[in-house]
């Protein structure tokens, strides 16, 4: 690839935007974060419980007179139905700054991903009809669904009902070529039936940093030595590199999404492929201030040494990296999955007791 002037632009990820296929999501809806984003060339952005309560902790101002107003509105509602119309309110409300980038690139980008209730990842039925309700709430959304047993069936009925949808607690090889599979059926359901797919932008997450931090788990658990430590940082890369090459070869119609950063590879390693990246506001500042420049690296393989004694040690790694490492039953209890569905519900916990504390404060702090 050759690179132009940096002069030209504004930033590493803003050249990044311009020069290559490789297109900047936020991973973030709080306002200055998802402005900054967009200012260097980012064309979406994604919002969970998470990332929700970010947004009520450094937005106090905006959305805490919002609990009180739907709690009014809502009287008999409880602090978690409060809490997930609060998630629908920031989602609709951020998707707006997006809405013009959605009609210009004709869907593709320019969309906002909300998540669906971590309570229902066992549920294909409530998944589903959780996801054309948010579907509803603006023109350019794009919905989360988790890479579970349940969450496979749900990603091809919201794919036929004409969803975007974006896989989510995902970490693996045999969880995207599962995802894939889903979509691919889904819009040929929906093309059968002569229903427009033209303006649907599906992605597929893979969460390189979270498959990274539970193989460090395993790592420690389990006393083993890898010829060299920093190997462990390339086990999200390795996964996600194969994973892109399968999907070019396999012509899938919807595109993969690196996420949960934990260093710079989990960007640069990927640039110049058909891709989305999605960092956090503070990863996305460490990348512009860095040296690291902007050049195609999507098709340099790992190095096979790393592979190798990654695989030798690790089989939780080769899990993840073989297609068919993974049964869809066994989606649901690979450690990276459970970790993260468990961090999902604990913040889904938190933000109803922001809302607890907002609707019915403790006394003896008043």
């Amino acid at each position: 690839m050759t690179t132009a002037n940096s002069a030209t632009f504004k930033s590493t990820l803003h050249e990044m935007t311009q020069t290559t296929p490789t297109v900047l999501w936020n991973d973030s809806a709080t306002l200055s974060e998802l402005t900054y984003a967009i200012s260097h060339g980012g064309v979406g952005a994604t919002c969970n419980p998470v990332i929700v309560l970010e947004a009520l902790k450094s937005e106090s101002e905006i959305w805490n007179p919002k609990i009180k107003e739907l709690a009014a509105k809502h009287p008999t509602a409880t602090e978690d139905e409060i809490g997930w119309m609060l998630i629908e309110e920031v989602s609709a409300t951020r998707a707006k700054l997006l809405e013009h980038i959605f009609h210009e690139q004709k869907g593709k980008n320019g969309r906002l991903s909300i998540q669906t209730d971590p309570h229902l990842y066992r549920d294909p039925k409530r998944l589903v009809e959780q996801t054309l309700r948010f579907n509803a709430l603006a023109p350019n959304m794009i919905v989360k669904i988790p890479v579970t047993a349940a969450g496979i069936p749900a990603i091809e009925e919201a794919t036929y009902q004409g969803v975007s949808i974006n896989a989510t607690a995902c970490f693996t090889l045999p969880q995207c070529v599962a995802v894939a599979e889903a979509v691919e059926r889904g819009l040929k359901r929906r093309e059968q039936e002569g229903k427009d797919i033209s303006t649907m932008g599906p992605v597929c997450t893979i969460m390189v940093g979270r498959l990274d931090d539970w193989l460090k788990v395993v790592v420690d658990r389990k006393n083993i030595t890898l010829e060299e430590p920093g190997y462990l940082e390339w086990a999200g890369v390795a996964v996600f590199k194969k994973t892109y090459k399968l999907f070019q070869e396999r012509g899938y119609r919807l595109r993969l999404l690196s996420a949960a950063f934990r260093n710079h590879m989990h960007w640069s390693e990927f640039i110049g492929g058909d891709v989305v990246i999605s960092p956090p506001h503070k990863w996305q500042a460490r990348f512009n201030a860095s040296d690291v420049k902007c050049e195609n690296r999507i098709d340099i393989p790992v190095d096979p040494k790393i592979v190798s004694d990654l695989e030798r040690n690790l089989p939780d790694f080769v899990r993840a990296y073989e297609d068919g490492g993974l049964t869809l039953e066994e989606f649901d209890t690979f450690g990276a999955t459970m970790r993260t569905l468990r961090g999902f519900l604990e913040a889904t916990q938190e933000l109803a007791n922001i809302v607890r504390n907002i609707t019915l404060p403790n006394p003896d702090k008043l």
